[in-house]
């Protein structure tokens, strides 16, 4: 199932798409990763999806990577009497620890660990920042706020406090029964929610211990003041635009996207932009035209991948919302101006032996007309590096490893194939040669670049360029 687009499609998975049909359609739409949302469903619920995906993947025969979205810190008030209140600007309004059931002039916020931190003239955001507090005074058992912008508030809505790095651990106690099941499952990336330092990932990698990707979400302006090293530390990055745009001036959202990815690529980091790419085809057939530029502006800056949360999860029409986001990222990339806007932002290769070798490989490609680079990986490095030249031909990746190639269907034009390591050079060419006519790459007599490491087999040792031409 060859794709004719760089960019890859993450689907979230829900009530409106975990059958066996459903899915199946998903991935022939154009879904290349599916993504467990685990704040809502069981572990029988999403072993259950697991399978499905495996079982379609054999049935496609084409590699599918599936990304386990960790719940994190949500930080949520507790009940009111009625159901709900209506808070109006400029009334007093208290969060405090008392379990009892809220009011018009008070709700528990059953974290004494935020409320510690929250000082005098700190703003605090409910219902993803449709209402504002400000704090005016707190003391050992609550903060009394005034209501800057009112609304309705009902039960279990979140809460931000933009500005404030909060004394939570990176995983909480439902994480840490979740994460190890869906390792155990075998998925092939980790969402990590929340991050706020550099720590946090570093915490959580000790827990992943290499069995899966690790995607920081960045959704906190602390996050933002670490990107650099948090990019550093995580295996993939992902723009969580939905609380970074309650967190944050909503104004200053579009540019911290392009920074993010632009820091992604420039350290060969897959990065997803997600949330509210189609939002409005959750209860619509066809998106707004908002929408569909917003989409096209993700695939311009040169991100790996687009995600779909509740349009694909819980929406109407999932297949469709599919479907209509490969058609827009197909025509962004059929853009006579796409070139120039990736060539843009140019990623200077490394000073070592991969990187030299894989900027090479995108030189001669493109100089002698080849129709694809092809790497040999074990782990996935070589690939790694070869998207992030971003060549103007596919890229094929040869693995003996199934994880690897899962775990490679996330990265911007990657195709993969899940094949044995080489013997030796003779081998090496025929078989580069064969899974590119194989699966629709390459025609007898064209050319491909061939990039491995030697010996065969090494992790990270990416130490050869070849030039050869398909055969019968």
């Amino acid at each position: 199932m060859q794709r004719s687009r760089n960019t890859k499609i993450v689907a979230t998975l829900g009530p409106s798409s975990s059958t066996p049909e459903k899915i199946r359609a998903l991935a022939e739409e154009g879904a290349d990763v599916f993504r467990l949302n685990l704040s809502h469903g069981s572990h029988d619920d999403h072993r259950k999806i697991h399978g499905i995906i495996r079982a379609v993947e054999q049935e496609i025969s084409r590699p599918l990577g599936v990304l386990a979205d960790l719940q994190g810190p949500k930080i949520r008030i507790g009940n009111f009497s009625s159901g709900s209140v209506h808070l109006a600007s400029g009334q007093p309004f208290r969060l405090d620890l008392d379990e009892a059931n809220g009011n018009i002039n008070r709700v528990s916020l059953p974290h004494p660990e935020v409320l510690t931190v929250l000082s005098e003239g700190d703003a605090v955001l409910l219902n993803d920042g449709k209402i504002r507090l400000e704090v005016t005074k707190g003391d050992a058992k609550g903060v009394d706020c005034t209501v800057i912008v009112g609304g309705d508030l009902s039960d279990h809505k979140g809460v931000n406090i933009p500005g404030v790095v909060l004394p939570l651990q990176a995983l909480t106690p439902k994480d840490l029964i979740d994460l190890p099941f869906v390792l155990d499952l075998g998925v092939d990336w980790i969402g990590l929610s929340f991050v706020q330092r550099a720590e946090n990932v570093a915490e959580v990698r000790k827990h992943v211990a290499g069995r899966a990707g690790l995607m920081a979400k960045i959704e906190k302006p602390s996050a933002i003041d670490e990107l650099d090293h948090i990019i550093e530390l995580a295996d993939g990055i992902m723009v969580a635009r939905g609380d970074l745009g309650v967190e944050v001036p909503v104004e200053e959202v579009p540019g911290l996207q392009k920074k993010i990815v632009r820091a992604a690529r420039a350290a060969g980091k897959p990065v997803v932009v997600a949330t509210q790419m189609l939002e409005s085809m959750i209860t619509a057939p066809v998106p707004t035209r908002a929408e569909v530029s917003d989409v096209a502006t993700a695939v311009y800056d040169g991100a790996d991948a687009v995600m779909l949360s509740a349009e694909s999860a819980a929406g109407e029409y999932p297949i469709e919302s599919v479907a209509m986001m490969n058609r827009v990222v197909e025509q962004a990339e059929h853009d006579p101006q796409y070139r120039t806007l990736i060539e843009a932002s140019p990623t200077p290769p490394e000073a070592n032996a991969a990187d030299a070798i894989s900027a090479a490989a995108k030189q001669v490609a493109e100089t002698l007309g080849a129709v694809a680079i092809v790497t040999y990986t074990t782990t996935g490095s070589t690939t790694l590096r070869a998207a992030r030249q971003r060549p103007t031909v596919p890229i094929l990746a040869l693995t003996p490893i199934m994880a690897t190639a899962r775990r490679l269907s996330i990265l911007w034009g990657v195709h993969c194939i899940p094949t044995n390591d080489p013997r030796d050079f003779g081998e090496m060419v025929e078989r580069a040669g064969f899974q590119a006519h194989e699966e629709g790459f390459a025609e007898y007599g064209e050319r491909l670049v061939i990039t491995a490491g030697v010996p065969f087999g090494t992790p990270g040792a990416t130490n050869v360029l070849r030039i050869s031409v398909v055969r019968k």
